[in-house]
């Protein structure tokens, strides 16, 4: 089973995100950080599957690697969907994970947004977007936007979202081997934490750059990191996503993504996917809606 192509009807995908760039611009008072950034989608998921039950149980069946079910994130989306709309129902969740952990592609919160979104169709909670988003923001600042579903411009901690349409290129991603927890770096004192205000024109017409503020603390506490980064500088713009591990670099065409990737070291991870200005997960819904379940 790949990580592109539904494995069958039933599936949910909980797609991979870039940050297309990264800024952070402040701190509030209680530690968390003010961003801007662009999150786009990738055609390049963890799939779910859903059981409705009628015992009110949570279940997660699939193996997360070092996440016990009730830390999962798919796990405490369930509940908290299940609590707010004071169902009796559960359900059992499948996952395969394909999105790696602690790579800087929102696989967790990817998986939350599909529970939510999935869950609250299965249960006929009736929730709008706006509120499934709200509730979402609860187990992490990406979560809402992967539950809107579009490509999009986002400020605060990453939850005041303005979508957009980008170029959708080919990007080929590697993902080094090793695990960055978003509270290492946000932590890390040399952190810049005062970069200058960019609007979304600036971002367009690249004024002020298109890096990521992480980038220089991931690539000196993970030389790892820094070395894949080199690496994939020399065939294109590498960038780091989110506060790492994976970096990434676009191109014109899946043919010129595929002759860098079969280039990488062969001790090295990484997979190309088509950058996705509007989520598969919303697509899924909607056949769920049509009643294609």
């Amino acid at each position: 089973m790949d990580a592109v192509t539904p494995p069958d009807a039933a599936a949910w995908p909980a797609p991979a995100k870039l940050n297309r760039m990264l800024r952070i611009v402040g701190r509030r008072a209680d530690g968390y950080h003010l961003l801007q950034t662009v999150f786009q989608f990738l055609a390049y998921s963890d799939w779910l599957w859903f059981d409705v039950r009628a015992d009110g149980v949570i279940e997660r069946q699939g193996e997360v690697a070092g996440v016990s079910p009730d830390q999962d994130l798919i796990v405490r989306a369930a509940r908290l969907l299940q609590r707010v709309a004071k169902t009796p129902l559960g359900a059992t969740i499948r996952i395969d994970k394909r999105v790696p952990m602690g790579s800087g592609l929102g696989g967790g919160s990817s998986d939350a947004a599909t529970v939510l979104v999935a869950l609250n169709a299965y249960w006929r909670t009736g929730l709008a977007v706006t509120e499934l988003a709200e509730l979402g923001l609860q187990l992490g600042a990406d979560v809402p936007v992967f539950i809107h579903g579009h490509a999009a411009w986002a400020e605060g901690v990453g939850e005041r979202l303005t979508p957009m349409t980008l170029e959708e290129p080919w990007f080929v991603v590697l993902i080094p081997a090793c695990s960055i927890a978003t509270s290492a770096i946000f932590n890390e004192p040399e952190l810049t934490r005062n970069s200058s205000l960019l609007t979304i024109a600036d971002f367009v017409e690249g004024v002020g750059g298109n890096g990521n503020d992480c980038a220089a603390v991931v690539y000196r506490r993970y030389p790892q990191v820094a070395a894949a980064a080199a690496w994939l500088a020399q065939h294109g713009v590498a960038r780091l996503t989110g506060t790492g591990a994976g970096v990434f670099a676009a191109f014109a065409d899946a043919a010129s993504a595929v002759r860098v990737l079969e280039q990488i070291p062969t001790d090295w991870s990484g997979f190309i996917a088509r950058g996705c200005n509007h989520s598969p997960l919303h697509e899924r819904l909607a056949q769920a809606q049509c009643g294609l379940i």
